[in-house]
């Protein structure tokens, strides 16, 4: 949202507007190892209360590089909120995942994208009380007091967390004194390896975590570029209805999951589906294929949330680092992207671009087969 403002303010190209967008996600690559090296030092909580400093830190900057009218350093401001983000990301999801029984996780998970979707609803109304996001009439001074309340709420967040009674938890296997079957059997399995990249279903899950988040990112994005591009009234509105869809699917899964459905089960139908409807897409009139991007979005609605506790189960010692590695999957969000504005500059179609979503959704289909079992012992396999 803040894109069209920094154009305007520091008479930025489109190309330099957008590494505000890189910026923030570049942090998700380089902070991601680091990230699990210091939970694995501070624990999951205390991750969580950093995430929320490194947070308010970046916000902060936001001000006085408004202030001074400075680029660059508002590029800094975006790194630091996108290290405070991996960060949580890092600390949250394996707490999350391993916080429960390991065949409810996704249902735990779903809660989160639930939350995660609505903020991206509430971030608006909380702007517009601030300034005006219909119009995009707003100069940089008009953010200073939104981006204060927004990084005093992140202070007082970390505060809440430091208190909070949290029990600082472990995944089976991460802990020597734990005697349990399950755990005793990880721990003979982790022994094996040298490194966290010795665990095949974890690199996998990376790769389908990079797929699926850019499929998911670009029907959010492209879907008001698409409807305008066909002449659709109102084409803003056709953003809201995959957001919607996706809510709509965590909630379903939220109360199916581990009683009526399994989370592997939701996840093969939900990836299966979605190949359908995504090579439909192209090809169908274009009045009603943009009505499939909702549709997408609902199928897709449990990809994060069972990806992640298949990818760092049964890694024992090496979850947190595994888990800050799945992290630098969101990276697939901005990357994806430019290939789909690039096959759009070249085709000048952008329905015929979403063919770009096929062979994405293939690797998340044989991820949901085949490839969250790949190096793990019948024994240890994720359920």
């Amino acid at each position: 949202m803040l894109i069209p403002f920094l154009q305007k303010a520091f008479s930025l190209s489109h190309a330099a507007s957008y590494l505000v967008i890189m910026a923030t996600y570049l942090a998700y690559v380089l902070f991601a190892y680091p990230a699990g090296v210091l939970i694995k030092r501070t624990g999951y909580r205390r991750g969580i209360v950093l995430s929320f400093i490194f947070f308010a830190l970046g916000l902060y900057l936001f001000v006085p590089s408004a202030r001074l009218e400075s680029f660059p350093l508002f590029l800094l401001a975006s790194f630091i909120s996108g290290t405070g983000n991996a960060l949580l990301q890092a600390a949250v999801n394996p707490y999350v995942t391993i916080l429960g029984p390991r065949e409810s996780a996704a249902k735990r998970m779903s809660m989160m994208t639930v939350c995660n979707r609505a903020g991206s609803i509430i971030v608006i109304i909380f702007l517009a009380l601030f300034i005006d996001v219909t119009r995009m009439n707003v100069q940089l001074n008009d953010l200073f007091i939104p981006f204060y309340i927004i990084a005093g709420i992140c202070v007082l967040s970390g505060i809440f967390t430091w208190f909070a009674p949290l029990p600082e938890i472990q995944a089976a296997g991460e802990e020597e004194k734990d005697a349990s079957v399950e755990s005793t059997q990880v721990r003979e399995f982790v022994a094996t390896k040298k490194s966290v990249f010795q665990f095949p279903h974890l690199v996998l899950g990376v790769v389908a975590l990079f797929f699926s988040l850019g499929v998911e990112t670009l029907v959010y994005i492209t879907a008001v570029d698409f409807a305008d591009t066909i002449g659709l009234h109102n084409p803003e509105r056709y953003m809201i209805y995959p957001i919607a869809a996706t809510i709509i699917g965590c909630l379903l899964c939220i109360t199916l999951i581990p009683r009526y459905l399994s989370q592997l089960t939701g996840l093969r139908t939900g990836v299966v589906a979605g190949l359908f409807f995504c090579l439909l897409l192209p090809v169908l009139p274009a009045q009603i294929a943009i009505y499939l991007l909702p549709v997408i979005s609902f199928c897709f609605c449990l990809n994060w949330s069972v990806v992640w506790p298949l990818a760092i189960s049964n890694l024992g010692k090496y979850t947190k680092v595994g888990a800050s590695i799945l992290v630098s999957s969101i990276i697939g969000g901005a990357i994806i992207p430019l290939f789909f504005g690039y096959l759009k500059d070249v085709t000048g179609d952008i329905q015929k671009t979403y063919w770009l979503f096929a062979p994405s959704i293939l690797f998340i289909v044989f991820y949901a087969f085949i490839g969250y079992r790949i190096g793990l012992k019948t024994n240890v396999h994720a359920k």
